[in-house]
């Protein structure tokens, strides 16, 4: 339509050009990805749940120290890997209640060390003891 009357006549249809293609897969990619392909992708890099190594927290004794010049709050444990491969230990997470219901939260950080399987891996914290006193202590694995 917009070419000159005597090059209609001997114009072959042409195919498009890499501009075209590159914006055709290009949509195509984000369709996929919108779809649910992040989910498909996210479960391919990821071992399944039953594959996954089991990691597990044991022996966690917490208890206060009153024999320096302040009180320090000691929490000692275990972190075992139940699994069938080594897993890297993912950070541990204290959490103090205080008497008064507040919460102060300490993440002991594990440097993600590789723990074998069937393997332990033992931490111990020292801690301050909140000033209304401690009613509870919980001990899990980051997020």
């Amino acid at each position: 339509m917009l070419r000159p009357a005597h090059s209609r006549l001997d114009a072959r249809p042409t195919r498009g050009g890499p501009i075209f293609w590159l914006s055709g897969i290009s949509l195509a990619a984000m369709a996929f990805w919108v779809a649910g392909g992040h989910q498909v992708l996210h479960a391919a890099a990821f071992p399944l749940s039953w594959q996954a190594p089991k990691l597990r927290l044991a022996d966690v004794v917490s208890r206060i120290d009153s024999s320096g010049r302040k009180p320090l709050l000691l929490v000692d444990g275990t972190a075992f890997n139940d699994g069938n491969r080594a897993a890297p230990l993912p950070p541990i997470v204290i959490a103090v209640t205080g008497d008064d219901g507040k919460v102060l939260r300490y993440r002991l950080g594990t440097g993600t060390v590789p723990v074998a399987a069937g393997a332990r891996w033992d931490f111990s914290s020292r801690l301050d003891v909140p000033m209304n006193g401690v009613k509870t202590v919980t001990v899990a694995f980051s997020e």
